[in-house]
């Protein structure tokens, strides 16, 4: 594991910019990019080799309700026809981190909920979603 000073990144540096915009309700996000593998058989009981399939990038944003409201006026009263760019910088170089720039292109989102429970101080919105490419900074 490596750390910066002795110091792990945190979610109070992190700063999505998503359709132009700096996401202020962000409560979470995450995103990966997986590939199809199977192995192939042939004689015997062991795998020649493994082949490879499609790639597919998705994730979740997580923000608060009133975050989801801005996105939805912006979409036209759904998120489900944007298609938006994201860039996700993380590091606090004043505090010796190095920055960290990750860039999904292409996002939509593949639906749209709300939820509300009795004692809930603020409404927290899970917002899945796929995108065509990840090109995380290396």
């Amino acid at each position: 594991m490596v750390s910066i000073n002795g110091r792990e990144y945190e979610f109070a540096d992190i700063t999505v910019m998503m359709g132009g915009r700096d996401i202020q309700g962000l409560r979470g996000i995450n995103y990966k990019t997986s590939q199809e593998k199977e192995a192939l058989y042939g004689k015997g009981n062991r795998a020649m080799s493994i082949q490879k399939g499609n790639i597919a990038n998705e994730g979740e944003l997580i923000v608060t309700q009133s975050e989801l409201e801005t996105m939805r006026a912006s979409g036209g009263g759904s998120i489900l026809g944007l298609s938006l760019n994201a860039v996700v910088a993380y590091g606090n170089p004043a505090q010796g981190d190095m920055m960290i720039t990750d860039r999904l292109f292409g996002i939509q989102f593949t639906e749209e909920s709300k939820e509300f429970k009795q004692g809930d101080k603020f409404a927290e919105i899970t917002l899945p979603f796929v995108c065509l490419d990840i090109q995380y900074q290396s």
